[in-house]
């Protein structure tokens, strides 16, 4: 390692340097849900519309990475990947961390009000740290632990009691944003290993880059097209590129410097602003089941994580 990746990974290991990636992070990625709503309407996608979601996710995450790797190859990153064996890995991390975790969360979200899949998407977080118990002799299971993702799981089920259309659990919606969030789980465990088999910035730009294009060759064998182009649409979707890669650059960097944990408590943020923002954007109807279900989640979140 030079000089200068030395001096690189010491800002993403530095508190108050991992505070800031990971909050703006964090709040960027919960604007891109009313993005999404938005970009569906501009460019005409209906809920049934499954071929045009892929599409224009595909295009969202292709785009993502281009630009990712377009940085790279300026700051000088190396382009080699460790061997066939790597290569097989960030195809595997591109289908999880990109393909699927979007396919299920594009569909989900159509079918869903933007408020409450931010806050059921949290559903990952816990997912996380879970499986890292399982997965890592670093990460043990402890009561903190149990009681945070508790926690995380009773604020999640407040968006099902009720009834009606703050209540019901549907597959079509509910069903494919924890599917989403089982993907973003497997993904973030993942992530880990990236170091090892290629430059992390690199590796992010491969894997949106590669499950972009996968994702756009499924809409398109689905029969999806974009049925209208605007400006509004264009920028709306300029934006949701500009988030991916900078969300998905800071978050994999921030996951291979510092302990899983200490870099997920600020996704306990991404339901709140996620659910604001639709809201504000959207005009949706802000039930007081989203306020309790996020301040749990966040509680869970930082139970697990803070120090003793």
């Amino acid at each position: 390692m030079n000089d200068k990746e030395i001096q690189e990974g010491s800002v993403f290991k530095r508190p108050l340097w991992v505070a800031f990636f990971a909050l703006t992070a964090a709040v960027a990625w919960g604007w891109a849900y009313p993005l999404i709503k938005l970009g569906f309407e501009e460019f005409a996608i209906d809920g049934d519309m499954t071929g045009a979601k892929m599409l224009f996710a595909g295009v969202r995450f292709s785009v993502a990475g281009a630009i990712v790797l377009l940085l790279a190859w300026a700051k000088g990153c190396r382009f080699a990947v460790a061997g066939t064996s790597a290569v097989g890995y960030l195809l595997l991390f591109a289908l999880l961390n990109t393909t699927l975790h979007y396919a299920f969360f594009y569909i989900g979200l159509s079918n869903s009000g933007g408020a409450r899949a931010a806050i059921l998407n949290s559903l990952g977080v816990f997912m996380l740290v879970l499986l890292a118990c399982l997965f890592y002799r670093s990460d043990r299971l402890t009561v903190r632990k149990i009681v945070g993702c508790v926690m995380g799981f009773v604020g999640i089920l407040l968006l099902n009691v009720g009834g009606g259309e703050s209540g019901a659990f549907t597959f079509a919606g509910d069903g494919m944003i924890v599917l989403n969030a089982l993907c973003a789980a497997f993904a973030g465990l993942m992530t880990r290993g990236l170091s090892k088999r290629a430059d992390v910035f690199v590796a992010t730009g491969y894997s949106l880059a590669a499950g972009g294009v996968m994702l756009a060759a499924l809409g398109l064998a689905m029969g999806g097209t974009l049925p209208v182009v605007t400006l509004k649409g264009c920028v709306i979707l300029l934006l949701l590129v500009l988030i991916s890669s900078l969300c998905f650059t800071l978050y994999n960097k921030l996951l291979t410097c510092n302990p899983v944990g200490k870099v997920a408590i600020f996704n306990s943020l991404i339901p709140v602003v996620g659910a604001a923002a639709s809201c504000l954007c959207l005009g949706e109807v802000f039930y007081g089941s989203y306020i309790v279900a996020a301040l749990l989640a966040m509680g869970g979140i930082y139970i697990i994580n803070r120090d003793k």
